[in-house]
């Protein structure tokens, strides 16, 4: 009879059972075993693993428990570097063959790409675990760098040149049939920001790797980037940006995550010694989950780490009840709500919706990011008076101001801390860097958003302008009226959080980007302040860039010429060395291969503007360039006026006049913000006005006008090359610093530029012969616009009105569109000056024509502009940060052997 399971019955009986107590299968952790785990003479670590890592403390103490045979086994086939073009070659194969299932015979230059990259990110992880491990043991202070852009560019080109391997990388790829730079092309740029602020905090990220500070930089991971510009009809359209389809460079922590709370409420309640607490509960939690991209310093083997974060629900992806009962779209709703945090870089907020997630993405970031940073700390076992001395953060411009009020709610409500000694711990740990005087571009949020999304922060917030205010009240007491202009909520209809004052209130140091800028940060927006704190808290890091990227990659034939002269590549360390090359401005072999390298880069962006413009010009021409964002104070606007008036001025000509002109190309980039109607004005006059201009026979080659589309990063290195003049034609006053302009004179061009911004020290270095000047200064503009309301005298230059007169007609098209652009300055005041600056702006540019004709003379003012550059490298930024705000010391990279 074949055997059957018969189920056990219940049963009344009332007999004496012995209930089994059911655990859990976490709740017996392995170091509570005390005999060998497994097969007999196999025995395991009695340790817990963490995925996190440990504290200095604990390392050498799980290292000692790891039984020797095991340590050795795992030292002996532990991953090793690349070091040979044979070692490069058989990576690469490897990874082509076996990640990405290709084969010799299906191998394109995309899958080149992918396992070039991968064959590298290998490398960059071994020197990434050895710093982070070198730096766990050390347990140094580290600076935490927050910003909400990252603007990494390509990151192929840029870690090969870093780690030294450019030379053996291009032999291994042409023996496996492929040119470095079709490989290098096939990468998309990260698409982690959008302008300066974003190019700033990603040059810092390479000087701090390259001086070895233990740093990390977080940010969040727009799935989705800012958006992908295109040009249609003349006007910018915004499209996603699907930069993350392949990206070989981060690498994905699903076991680092972070629950983020957003709306609910808070809870007051006194604990058994008395003491009344605060408990943010109920509403909403989404997830944040940890994205590390590997950041190589040059010449060094320290490799520092920008962490990114992802939303996603915090319940998972996918409601399976919902989507069983028919709700499909329902099942997936919470998954898409969450995503939206990270999906996009600074999400139209013309709509209420658009500001609640802006707001919402700051705190998520800002969230997540201090867990992590006190996790982090908290592993050292240190006392919470010591957190300063370990921890830095530096917030990059206001958007990260929430960090603040986060941080004391850590410390207050998770850790019990009074809070005279959070505060003291909060204000000793944070630096702030002011990017803007203008007052409308400081970020202000109302009370009811910030109450409806972040109920405890707004208590907090609300606390701490209190003790700010008795403060100032003790030590200005007869200044009352000092009180509103200074306090963190501006009493308007509905109130609003300043954050730019909670971020100098919170901060120990704030400082400007340009000497003229942290002078307008100490005597305007931020006057009272320094009455208040003295002015010792504010002060002056003059930005730079990183000769890395924008000379030794962007242009390596001027970056090899320079080497030749110096005998190496020290200058790429040292900017300040470049003041040698200034020997060799007479020198015919140096200035006839400084002029080559000149017109092969004019050259490559002649072509790339016929391939993706579809417009020819002519390298022998005038290039003419500004690209940077579309913004109306940085004044695009002026510029196309002037080509307008340049093309009515060729016009008018004759034959014979026109034949002893300059050829010109007026080149422009940038993309405007989805919901800034006017800088799309801008964006759509320039393309309508090339239209014309290039097609139209009488001017051939003499004025030919590029808008260059969805401008980013690793267009920036073709560009940039390749000018003669470039723009920077701020409103004076209104341009913090900028540092394109440093990254043109850098590489032979010069400077059309009004007295702003960093243009002033710029101007300093190079030496007045070396840079076009033009315009009105700071001091002046509000007394110019004051007349322009209450004046009676304001009227426009002819030649304004002639450009304006065209525009209105028709010659440009539909007049329509660009009524806002004209009556702006016509009527409303012109703010930004155009007016006022256009007379001398043409004839600045007429100075340049003819200096452009002795060919000679201007290669002289070029080469010299280059050699004085050294002062603005972002290594002297970062060593001026780390000695005047953080107090940080470099951590170099212990010797390997044989090194």
């Amino acid at each position: 009879m074949a055997a059957t399971y018969t189920p056990a019955m219940p049963t009344t009986s009332t007999a004496t059972t012995t209930t089994r107590e059911r655990k859990p299968s976490t709740s017996a952790p392995i170091s509570d075993f005390t005999s060998p785990v497994g097969p007999p003479g196999m025995t395991r670590p009695k340790h817990k693993r963490t995925v996190t890592g440990f504290g200095p403390g604990e390392i050498k103490k799980v290292e000692a428990s790891v039984p020797e045979e095991q340590r050795e086994a795992w030292k002996k086939h532990s991953a090793k570097e690349f070091k040979t073009k044979d070692q490069f070659e058989a990576d690469v194969v490897r990874h082509i063959e076996t990640t990405l299932a290709r084969s010799l015979f299906n191998c394109d230059e995309a899958a080149a790409y992918a396992g070039t990259a991968l064959a590298l990110r290998d490398r960059l992880i071994i020197e990434w675990n050895r710093t982070q491990q070198q730096q766990t043991f050390a347990d140094p202070k580290r600076v935490y760098y927050l910003s909400l852009e990252f603007l990494m560019g390509r990151a192929l080109d840029n870690a090969i040149l870093n780690v030294g391997m450019k030379d053996i990388a291009k032999q291994g790829l042409e023996e496996l049939g492929f040119r470095m730079e079709d490989v290098i092309s096939q990468e998309r740029d990260a698409a982690l920001g959008n302008g300066g602020l974003g190019r700033l905090a990603a040059c810092f990220l390479d000087s701090l790797a390259t001086l070895n500070y233990p740093a990390w930089g977080y940010a969040l991971r727009y799935r989705y980037g800012i958006f992908r510009q295109e040009i249609v009809d003349g006007y910018q359209v915004e499209v996603p940006d699907y930069w993350l389809d392949f990206n070989p460079w981060e690498f994905p922590r699903h076991d680092v995550t972070v629950d983020v709370q957003f709306y609910g409420g808070v809870r007051k309640y006194t604990d058994d010694s008395g003491k009344q607490l605060s408990v943010w509960e109920n509403g909403e939690i989404v997830t944040a989950v940890a994205y590390d991209a590997p950041i190589p310093g040059y010449g060094t083997r320290t490799t520092n780490n920008l962490r990114l974060w992802s939303s996603k629900a915090s319940h998972g992806e996918f409601d399976f009840t919902k989507f069983n009962s028919g709700e499909y779209e329902a099942s997936v709703a919470d998954q898409q709500r969450a995503e939206t945090i990270s999906a996009v870089l600074y999400p139209n907020d013309s709509l209420d919706r658009g500001k609640e997630l802006r707001l919402k993405q700051q705190y998520f970031w800002c969230a997540a990011s201090l867990f992590d940073i006190v996790r982090r700390f908290k592993k050292s076992k240190k006392a919470w008076k010591e957190f300063a001395n370990q921890v830095a953060i530096q917030l990059n411009d206001t958007h990260p101001t929430l960090a603040i009020p986060e941080l004391m709610r850590i410390l207050l409500d998770q850790e019990s801390l009074e809070w005279d000694e959070a505060w003291s711990i909060t204000q000793a740990t944070f630096g702030y860097t002011n990017h803007t005087v203008m007052p409308e571009a400081l970020e202000k949020w109302s009370v009811p958003l910030v109450q409806h999304l972040l109920p405890r922060h707004l208590q907090i917030i609300y606390d701490i302008n209190f003790h700010f205010l008795q403060y100032v009240e003790r030590n200005f007491p007869k200044e009352r009226e000092m009180l509103s202009r200074v306090s963190i909520i501006e009493e308007s209809e509905p109130k609003r959080v300043r954050m730019a004052f909670l971020a100098v209130i919170g901060s120990h140091k704030v400082n400007g980007v340009a000497e003229l800028h942290s002078d307008l940060v100490r005597t305007t927006i931020f006057k009272d302040f320094v009455k208040i704190y003295g002015p010792d808290k504010f002060t002056n890091v003059t930005n730079g860039i990183t000769p890395r990227r924008w000379l030794h990659q962007a242009n390596p034939r001027l970056s090899a010429l320079i080497a030749s002269k110096l005998g190496g590549h020290d200058f790429l360390r040292d900017l300040n060395l470049l003041h040698k090359v200034e020997a060799y401005v007479d020198d015919e072999e140096f200035r006839k291969e400084f002029r080559a390298i000149k017109y092969a880069n004019k050259v490559r962006l002649a072509k790339y503007t016929k391939e993706v413009e579809g417009i020819t010009v002519n390298p022998s021409s005038l290039f003419d360039i500004q690209v940077k964002r579309i913004h109306e104070y940085k004044r695009q606007q002026l510029n196309i006026f002037g080509v307008i008036h340049r093309y009515l001025e060729l016009k008018s000509m004759s034959p014979e006049a026109r034949s002893k002109v300059q050829p010109r190309v007026s080149f422009f980039g940038g993309k405007a913000a989805p919901g800034y109607w006017m800088a799309k004005m801008v964006i759509h006059l320039i393309n309508q006005v090339g239209k014309v201009v290039n097609a139209d026979p009488d001017i051939g080659d003499l004025l030919k006008v590029v808008f260059l589309s969805d401008y980013n990063v690793s267009k920036a290195e073709i560009i940039t090359p390749a000018s003669d003049i470039s723009e920077h034609i701020s409103t004076a006053g209104t341009e913090a610093s900028g540092t394109s302009n440093m990254k043109f004179v850098l590489n032979g061009g010069l400077i059309i530029g009004t007295c702003d911004g960093a243009n002033i020290e710029i101007t300093r270095e190079v030496g007045e012969d070396n840079i076009f000047l033009f315009g009105n200064l700071a001091e002046d503009v509000e007394d110019l616009r004051h007349a322009h309301f209450y004046g009676d005298s304001f009227q426009l230059d002819p030649s304004l009105q002639r450009v304006f007169d065209t525009i209105r007609s028709g010659t440009f098209g539909d007049a329509g569109p660009f009524s806002g652009l004209v009556d702006s300055i016509v009527d409303h005041g012109d703010y930004y000056l155009v007016s006022d600056d256009f007379k001398s702006y043409v004839e600045t540019q007429g100075l340049i024509d003819e200096a452009y004709k002795d060919q000679e003379a201007w290669l002289t003012r070029t080469i010299t502009a280059v050699s004085r550059m050294g002062f603005f490298s972002s290594d002297r930024c970062i060593d001026e940060y780390a000695e005047m705000i953080w107090n940080v010391e470099p951590l170099p990279p212990p010797k390997m052997n044989g090194a």
